[in-house]
């Protein structure tokens, strides 16, 4: 063969190599839609915004307290400007466990009244003077999944939580579900992280931060949420981890 002949022939062969690469790369690269979070995906990283955003975002991290922080409030500078901190973890605000007399009191109503509201409206209110959220905090995603929770991923605490601090969950059911996903990481007593108070004293001290824990994650940890699961697997977990050793 000659070597014009043998040059052509494997040029030949690398092109075809090429394009057999360029198409399998195309085929296999995951499309918008595929790369586009489920709602359940969305609702858990609202979730955990609502908890403390500037642990999970990479925009600005505000600085001063939020300029409408009330000023007999107690917290300061960006503890003020998590949601948590005002609408609470039972997300009744002013009327639920952040009433007067609570370290916590703000005098701020919930976000009960913004359940199922269309989440658009939900990221134009975040953005308003009010609350002062900007794309410089939040990228187009994080807005939207913030107004998804706040639409959708919020409950009415009072039917699975007492003010007593009691569970309306079933115990025995959540021994199961805890011990085969939370118990991985925390122990099947709840004492194997040893940078934090065991399970049982933290759920004891608040059930209502508990609960959304258990729901949506910890920010910025590798805790697993479980939104995508019914509302009731989550309130069995904690009415089992209400049992775990305190000490």
């Amino acid at each position: 063969m000659k070597v014009r002949d043998f040059v052509n022939k494997t040029l030949g062969v690398l092109s075809l190599g090429a394009i057999a690469l360029a198409f399998s790369v195309t085929v296999s690269a995951p499309s918008t839609a595929q790369a586009e979070m489920s709602e359940a995906g969305m609702l858990a990283r609202g979730g955990v915004l609502y908890d403390k955003w500037y642990k999970i975002t990479e925009g600005d991290l505000p600085m001063g307290t939020h300029a409408s922080y009330p000023p007999e409030g107690k917290k300061k500078k960006p503890t003020t400007w998590r949601c948590k901190e005002c609408h609470g973890w039972d997300y009744r605000g002013k009327d639920g466990r952040y009433k007067e007399g609570s370290k916590r009191f703000t005098g701020i109503k919930g976000i009960t009244g913004a359940a199922g509201k269309d989440p658009a409206a939900v990221v134009s209110i975040l953005k308003d003077k009010t609350h002062g959220y900007t794309d410089g905090m939040f990228t187009a995603e994080d807005f939207q999944a913030l107004a998804l929770f706040v639409s959708k991923g919020q409950v009415d605490v009072t039917k699975y939580i007492g003010d007593d601090k009691s569970v309306k969950g079933d115990a025995k059911k959540g021994q199961g579900h805890y011990e085969t996903v939370c118990g991985g990481c925390h122990g099947i007593d709840g004492k194997k992280i040893n940078d934090m108070p065991p399970v049982g004293a933290v759920v004891n001290k608040n059930p209502w931060s508990a609960l959304h824990k258990i729901r949506f994650g910890q920010p910025a940890e590798d805790m697993t949420s479980l939104a995508s699961m019914p509302l009731d697997v989550s309130v069995d977990i904690l009415a089992y981890t209400m049992t775990l050793s305190q000490e």
